[in-house]
């Protein structure tokens, strides 16, 4: 994801995607620019919300009730349909996240994108084809093995600084493989926004990266006064 959009609004529909995936969800938004709203819908009543409630606070997504008051009607949809028209009538959104693996949100991502907003969806595999076409691009969770025995390793749900900081450069790199180093730590915030310096048990940012000479490297434009500084993943 190259964008950069300035506000999205990030909308999960909780009762079609595992709460397993919640990291690695705004983790992958976060490249995409700053994310304003994060909803998530259900009947939080039920015991199948239980894991989601567990990953609410840690993410600051607000949980949006709905009661399935009719057995076998999935009032959760209509739910996050009239808040994203909502949201599309106040018109300062550039980019809408529709995390789901349904088809019932394909007209909405379609309409979505009849105003000229650009419109990711995130699902499982079991995603129909016309949810997927619908969306201007589409990301699969399970996309990769290693990924997903990532995600059955961290019980807690909680990824380190160390991995958050190793999947950045993947995802931030040039071609090169080197990533700016401003724009690295501007993403670590975006993913953890409670992230400190000292969490690195450094001063600076850079010192980190030179502590860790075995992992990274360091690529300083100049070697006197103020100076761009590159990362690199040291290849094994």
């Amino acid at each position: 994801m190259s964008n950069n959009f300035n506000n999205i609004a990030v909308l999960i529909d909780a009762d079609n995607v595992s709460s397993k995936y919640i990291g690695f969800i705004f983790e992958k938004i976060a490249l995409s620019g700053e994310i304003s709203v994060r909803r998530i819908y259900g009947d939080w009543t039920s015991d199948n919300m239980r894991s989601w409630k567990n990953n609410l606070q840690e993410f600051a997504v607000q949980p949006i009730q709905q009661f399935n008051n009719v057995s076998g009607k999935n009032s959760t949809d209509s739910a996050l349909i009239i808040d994203a028209m909502d949201l599309l009538y106040k018109e300062y959104f550039d980019c809408f996240c529709l995390v789901s693996s349904d088809s019932d949100f394909t007209r909405l991502a379609q309409r979505i994108r009849e105003q000229g907003k650009y419109v990711i969806g995130i699902g499982e595999h079991k995603t129909p084809v016309s949810f997927v076409n619908g969306c201007n691009e589409f990301i699969y969770l399970q996309s990769n093995a290693l990924k997903e025995k990532e995600i059955k390793q961290e019980k807690n749900k909680q990824m380190t600084i160390e991995k958050i900081i190793e999947n950045a450069i993947d995802s931030l790199a040039d071609t090169s493989g080197w990533v700016h180093l401003a724009k690295l730590m501007a993403y670590i915030r975006k993913v953890k926004p409670d992230f400190e310096i000292k969490e690195l048990h450094v001063k600076k940012a850079i010192d980190y990266f030179i502590k860790k000479e075995d992992k990274f490297i360091v690529k300083k434009e100049k070697e006197d006064g103020p100076c761009s500084v590159f990362i690199s993943i040291k290849k094994s």
